[in-house]
């Protein structure tokens, strides 16, 4: 993976080769037509931007030939000076020296001495007469010039979302072709699918990783963000970002923008404290904001953290008894992580009193939908009087993912990875009903656990719990995990793990809120693919 400055130079590169290719060409036109103000225009920016970037990237001897013809294009601007004499030839030959000096960075060579240029720059400036040596200029030289190509090409993301479509299909059919050749079992034809399997499988992470950008893209737009913030609300904050280097799909980081600024807003505005309360709770005046990303298996986690008030459980818990999203008596068996989930409630994002409370509530839900649409998990974590951490769990790209395959009644499901936690195959005397539910003691934790096929077929009817005197045998469990819930799934046999492209359901099935799309097996059978939100909704509602 290449390092945020590796990145960030290749970048400067390419952007500085096409400046100097516009330069050269606007100032041509510029010669030909002295009042052509669209051409000036165009190199007193070009000028104004390669100076900013050299400088911000180090290379100060590019910044200062830069700044220099900048100056003296805005005198040209401003009718101070004229395009024409000997100020045309010192102008042609800082283009050419900027393009040499540009190139020399490129290839990493030492770049040419420019003392002389800004010497002239710096008389023309004055309004007095540059030296010029009897060839400078001299056709036989603006003639010598190499012509040279940027190695980086600028692409659409509309033309990489269309590609990584047709790469989707690609590997649909592989799975296909790959199943087919197995099942005829001819040796030729098996050679051919295989590799074509590694064919489709290098052209798809090819292509994910062209879409690939660093995640600091995102991050160095907040500290302005967090200034503003804490000036409007008269708090200290120290921003710390980590992980600038993290990569993810161009796409999913363009969608969790909004999600990841309201988060980072609400920190500062309702879950640090002022200097005042912090100093009266024994802490420093400026409050510390993290914003960090790091990987983990196959995902992206980004957190925000502060270290404010916290989250008050107790409160939250009360106000999602008198909401009716619980009953008191369930309330009081929820762990905390449990209770802060029902932050992300639509209910609770209206109300005043829970913004009040914790700090938090206001648009939460909102930014759980965003992190749902792209089959993430948004996290939250706090300690009163220390500070709250949200994390949002991202897949890496959004066209292709990691899926749990699952047999219910003869017909294959799908589970994206992103919302399963583990597989288990208990005996029903490790299972107990508690409260009309089923409950599985697994790692310290007590889990709900429910027959899928009554959660996908009893309708509108209430859940009928499945009692042990039901269960025969080994019971082949999936434990899926979302807004910090758990919940175990009851299924006929696990199949496989492997990678699916997930497509829209067709109308009207798209009405069925249990399934987030389809995908095609290597069968050719069609895979219905289990919405793990709406799953775990479906159930909280029908729980006793």
């Amino acid at each position: 993976m290449k390092s945020r400055e590796e990145e960030y130079r290749e970048i400067f590169m390419a952007e500085a080769l096409e400046y100097y290719d516009a330069m050269s060409r606007h100032i041509s036109e510029l010669e030909k037509d002295p009042a052509d103000e669209k051409a000036l225009h165009e190199l007193f920016r070009l000028m104004h931007n390669l100076k900013a970037n050299a400088r911000a990237m180090g290379f100060n001897d590019i910044g200062e030939v830069a700044h220099r013809m900048e100056t003296i294009f805005g005198l040209i601007r401003s009718k101070e000076r004229t395009f024409s004499g000997s100020l045309v030839s010192v102008l042609f030959t800082g283009v050419d020296t900027l393009g040499g000096m540009i190139r020399a960075v490129d290839q990493d060579e030492e770049v040419a001495n420019a003392d002389k240029l800004l010497h002239n720059l710096d008389l023309l400036v004055e309004g007095e007469e540059p030296i010029l040596e009897e060839d400078e200029g001299n056709a036989d030289e603006d003639a010598s010039r190499k012509l040279e190509l940027s190695d980086l090409v600028y692409i659409q993301i509309k033309k990489l979302d269309h590609l990584l479509n047709l790469v989707g299909e690609l590997i649909i059919d592989r799975d296909r072709i790959l199943t087919l050749s197995q099942e005829i079992g001819n040796p030729a034809l098996q050679a051919a699918a295989s590799h074509l399997f590694r064919i489709a499988d290098d052209l798809q992470y090819s292509v994910m990783d062209a879409r690939l950008v660093n995640v600091g893209s995102l991050f160095n737009k907040f500290p302005r963000v967090v200034r503003d913030v804490a000036v409007a609300e008269r708090k200290e904050v120290e921003l710390t970002i980590n992980g600038q280097d993290i990569q993810i799909d161009r796409n999913i980081l363009q969608i969790i923008t909004d999600a990841l600024l309201h988060l980072v807003r609400n920190a500062i505005g309702h879950g640090l404290e002022t200097p005042e309360e912090r100093v009266r709770a024994g802490k420093p005046e400026q409050g510390s904001l993290i914003l960090s990303a790091q990987t983990e298996r196959d995902d992206v986690l980004i957190q925000v953290i502060d270290d404010g008030k916290g989250i008050n459980v107790d409160q939250v818990r009360r106000k999602a008894v008198e909401r009716g999203l619980v009953s008191a008596e369930a309330a009081r068996n929820l762990d905390p992580s449990a209770v802060r989930a029902f932050l992300f409630e639509p209910g609770f994002s209206m109300a005043k009193e829970v913004t009040d409370i914790s700090g938090r509530g206001v648009g939460l839900d909102v930014v759980k939908l965003a992190i749902d649409s792209l089959g993430g998990q948004l996290r939250v974590d706090s300690v009163l009087g220390q500070g709250t951490t949200f994390t949002l769990v991202l897949p890496t790209s959004i066209a292709v993912k990691g899926a749990l395959l699952f047999e219910l009644e003869e017909r294959s499901y799908a589970i994206p990875l992103m919302h399963t936690d583990s597989v288990v195959s208990l005996q029903p005397k490790q299972l107990n009903v508690v409260g009309g539910i089923l409950m599985a003691r697994l790692l310290g934790e007590n889990i709900p656990v429910v027959d899928l096929r009554k959660l996908l077929h009893d309708g509108d009817d209430a859940l009928i719990p499945a009692i042990k005197t039901e269960l025969v045998g080994r019971q082949d469990i999936i434990i899926v995990n979302y807004n910090n819930r758990k919940l175990g799934l009851i299924v006929d046999r696990f199949l496989r793990q492997q990678d699916i492209v997930i497509k829209p359901m067709s109308k009207p099935l798209d009405m069925i809120d249990l399934f987030g799309g389809v995908t095609l097996l290597g069968s050719g059978q069609v895979c219905l693919v289990i919405d793990v939100p709406a799953l775990t909704r479906l159930f909280l509602a029908k729980r006793p």
